[in-house]
């Protein structure tokens, strides 16, 4: 069931609507949260935009890595699978 949450991010308030329990969006929005103050903390130019930017880039990095490292855990475990396949055919 949808629910509406009223978050601050970067110091704006915004209301957000989500399935997700209040304790998952206390995760999310903390975790953008220290996200933001990161990007802050290396942007010369203190605009909220660029460092919402700067955060929005960060956070895709770290996904497109994970993604990227499930792929291949995914890749190994059908390898190992076929091949344990194929060891129990031989003994038959």
């Amino acid at each position: 069931m949808k629910k509406r949450f009223d978050v601050r991010i970067l110091g704006q308030d915004l209301s957000v609507i989500s399935d997700s329990g209040d304790e998952h969006v206390a995760s999310v929005v903390g975790y953008v949260n220290e996200k933001m103050q990161a990007a802050g903390k290396s942007v010369a130019n203190k605009e909220a935009l660029n460092i919402a930017i700067l955060a929005a880039l960060n956070i895709a990095d770290e996904y497109l890595q994970m993604a990227g490292a499930k792929e291949n855990l995914r890749k190994q475990l059908e390898s190992r699978s076929e091949q344990l396949i194929h060891l129990i055919n031989d003994i038959r």
